[in-house]
């Protein structure tokens, strides 16, 4: 064998042997000493400020399982409220480090926007809303009907394909602020709302004074798979967010919990042992602590205990899991394997 080849094939072992190099945005995290997270201005169950100010929901307890990857303390973390037009510029421009709202991941936005898809925390469809009152069982009977829309997000360009497609007539009554637009719906300016059906349910149960007055109705007209968005050319943050998600996802398909986690790590399963940081690996290869998923379960819980708390039955939504149970319980929650 050569000198030549000899060199080569030191390289080769150096480089695969290497621990991540940290990115720019791990850096500039650790500089400051939190993640931030561009949250909704307000969706309760996936990310509002409760009574005492405090950030919660399903989106949150992703920036918290972050920054528990990052620094192993899930406080680590701040909100920024961003509306729809907002939340894209914000994360290019590195104002905030992840968008951890209720955003659906397409191919535009992962390609022409600079930006990527770090996974999928929550499958959901588009669907509407309408008052009890209006007697209303089918989206289909809404021909000539008032449509309160959001601009800036994909709902208006649903709404308008799936009327043409099934030949509905209707008004749109589009509004930039999320907020104002269920205040509109609310004061009856218009006889439907479309969003996703996750935020109808969450727009029923937390701003409205009588839930019962609402009625969700049947038809689901698009694909809405929900999840993290990072910046394009920092491959290491896009592994770290995408992992964290992930870990939360494995821990719960191997029963791991928050209230279980440090008694699991003896169990004799690989799996587990892995994922849990007992065999060492995972860390280096992210650039992190090993015991980051640990942490994550630990402080945050895994993906079935943040669903069941804050938009499950355990909540004020009670929402069902349906497409968002584990693959192996009829959903398409899929993490790919911690090795």
């Amino acid at each position: 064998m050569t000198r030549y080849k000899l060199l080569l094939g030191a390289a080769a072992l150096c480089a695969f042997g290497q621990t991540a190099v940290a990115g720019p945005t791990l850096d500039s995290v650790r500089a400051k000493g939190f993640v931030q997270c561009g949250t909704t201005t307000g969706f309760a169950g996936f990310s509002a400020p409760d009574s005492k100010g405090e950030w919660k929901g399903l989106d949150i307890d992703l920036c918290r399982a972050i920054a528990a990857t990052v620094f192993g303390d899930a406080t680590k973390f701040k909100a920024s409220p961003l509306n729809a037009q907002q939340r894209f510029t914000a994360l290019q421009s590195g104002e905030v480090d992840v968008l951890t709202r209720n955003t659906t991941v397409t191919q535009q936005r992962d390609t022409a926007l600079g930006l990527l898809g770090a996974g999928i925390n929550y499958y959901d469809g588009q669907g509407f809303m309408v008052p009890k009152k209006l007697n209303v069982k089918s989206a289909k009977d809404l021909n000539g009907a008032t449509i309160c829309l959001q601009t800036g997000t994909s709902n208006e360009a649903n709404v308008a394909d799936w009327a043409r497609a099934n030949k509905v007539e209707y008004k749109p009554v589009v509004i930039e602020k999320f907020d104002e637009v269920v205040r509109a719906f609310i004061a009856g300016r218009c006889d439907a709302f479309s969003t996703d059906a996750s935020g109808l349910a969450s727009i029923r149960s937390s701003q409205t004074t009588a839930p019962d007055d609402y009625v969700i109705l049947p038809e689901i007209i698009s694909k809405e798979p929900l999840g993290p968005l990072v910046r394009q050319g920092d491959d290491q943050w896009l592994n770290i967010v995408k992992w964290s998600l992930f870990a939360m996802i494995e821990a719960e398909e191997y029963g791991i919990t928050s209230a279980n986690v440090d008694e699991q790590t003896k169990s004799a399963n690989p799996n587990i042992q892995r994922i849990l940081g007992v065999t060492a690996g995972g860390g280096k290869n992210l650039g992190v602590d090993e015991k980051w998923a640990y942490n994550i379960v630990k402080q945050v819980g895994n993906y079935g205990e943040s669903f069941e708390r804050n938009v499950g039955k355990g909540s004020p939504l009670k929402l069902e899991r349906g497409l968002n149970a584990q693959w192996n319980k009829g959903g398409l929650l899929y993490a790919l394997p911690i090795r």
